[in-house]
């Protein structure tokens, strides 16, 4: 007789037993807790999570997570042998046992039938490649921002997406913040009019190849310097680099308009309603004395027009925007205040305590979409419409020349750009 292996899922290991226990005439005693009373969420019904790099920002994003009562946290993915270790006892003593598993490859992750989602919160260079990879295994992702290097990348990590089915919720958290939301309302109520320009806050958008010198290459098992590339050119180990120090690197990152126009240009384009398009044209801007500044605006088929800057702001917290329509403007950031331009719009405001920073109903979305198999505010499609519009707007900076653009066919009228929308990738990665 043939026998035939088949893995068997935890929740169908679970309903066995269940069946099992059903049909004994032996009684047993069950915990409150395990049934789900008291207000406890019962084992069966915990949402199994891993993590893939967890750093400053992701190590935000998993203090939310495994506060939640519907959620346990079983796997660690990191290349460093440190912040496995952290991450590990951070887990086990939520959790009251010792069972985290802690891995250096992804794969052997993901391939875990018991875990529902991951959240990704590598290094820019490898959210597209990890949310990819995840998608093929079936695993549910909430990923870091910026999810893209390029044009590409946003492309294929969106096509991955809806290809696997899964569901996805990029980092982009200021979609779950109220005074964000109030201000996209406003616009679209039509309370300022028609609209004509979106302002988008960024930085200082260039990148540099000024590389550090070589140091001795540490033990895979403390930092796995080949995998901590992935995708990225070889070349040699510099703790600089895995300390943090990656940040307008060409090859590790895609500059200031993305950095944070991944959140800012998002929120334009959520409250233009573009969330399914780009800006057709964009032209850098340059200082009276013919250097080239650190604004780029763009124009959508329509005529509404991209501001994306770094300076003239309210102060009313990083990661600004403003909407300006023909009978008013209003501008909001992280701090939760809001200005506008005029009294009649005054009486719309409220404040919001929760600052801009907070992804916990950001998180909370995704786990109810999780749940649910709704698609999330910030779900692969959207993000990758607004982070193709910063990449195309960093290609104009880089050129230094006005340039059209076609959102349908996502491609530029130059050659030159053209090349610009994609990175060679070191074998053996690939999309």
């Amino acid at each position: 007789m043939k026998l035939t292996e088949r893995r068997v899922g935890r929740r169908d290991f679970l309903k066995g037993c269940a069946a099992i226990g059903a049909a004994a005439s032996i009684p047993t005693l069950i915990s409150g807790s395990a049934l789900g009373l008291d207000g406890a969420v019962a084992p069966s019904e915990k949402l199994r999570m891993g993590a893939i790099g967890i750093g400053s920002r992701g190590g935000h994003d998993f203090g939310v997570f495994i506060a939640r009562p519907d959620v346990r946290f079983v796997a660690i993915c990191d290349i460093r042998k440190e912040r496995r270790d952290a991450v590990k006892t951070q887990a086990d003593q939520k959790n009251g046992d010792t069972a985290c598993d802690t891995y250096i490859d992804m794969n052997e992750l993901l391939i875990r039938d018991d875990i529902d989602f991951v959240l990704i919160a590598t290094g820019d260079r490898w959210h597209t490649m990890a949310s990819i990879t995840a998608a093929k295994y079936g695993k549910d992702v909430y990923c870091e921002k910026p999810l893209s290097l390029t044009i590409q990348e946003s492309r294929a990590l969106a096509n991955a997406v809806n290809r696997y089915g899964i569901v996805y919720q990029a980092g982009t958290q200021r979609r779950n913040i109220g005074n964000f939301q109030l201000a996209a309302k406003i616009v679209q109520s039509g309370k300022l009019g028609k609209l004509t320009e979106v302002h988008a806050n960024t930085l200082w958008p260039a990148t540099d190849h000024n590389w550090y010198p070589a140091e001795p290459e540490p033990s895979p098992d403390i930092v796995d310097w080949d995998r901590w590339l992935g995708p990225c050119p070889w070349r040699p180990y510099n703790s600089a680099y895995v300390r943090g120090d990656w940040r307008g690197k060409f090859d590790f990152h895609g500059g200031g308009i993305l950095e944070w126009g991944s959140h800012t240009v998002d929120l334009c384009q959520w409250a233009a309603q573009k969330d399914d398009t780009a800006p057709v044209r964009y032209e850098p801007q340059f200082n009276d004395d013919g250097t080239i500044a650190g604004h780029v605006w763009a124009y959508y088929a329509d005529g509404v027009k991209l501001v994306m800057r770094s300076d003239g702001w309210l102060g009313l917290g990083t990661c600004s925007a403003r909407y300006v329509g023909e009978e008013g403007w209003i501008e909001t950031g992280d701090s939760g205040r809001m200005a506008v331009s005029n009294d009649k719009l005054r009486g719309e405001l409220k404040y919001f305590g929760m600052p801009g920073t907070d992804p916990t109903t950001h998180i909370a979305e995704f786990v109810e979409c999780v749940k649910t198999r709704r698609t999330p505010a910030a779900n692969a499609n959207v993000a990758a419409q607004s982070h193709i519009a910063s990449h195309c707007a960093y290609i104009a900076w880089q050129l230094k020349r006005p340039l059209e653009f076609d959102p349908v066919k996502e491609e530029f009228n130059d050659e030159e750009a053209n090349r610009m929308r994609t990175r060679a990738m070191r074998a053996p990665y690939t999309l």
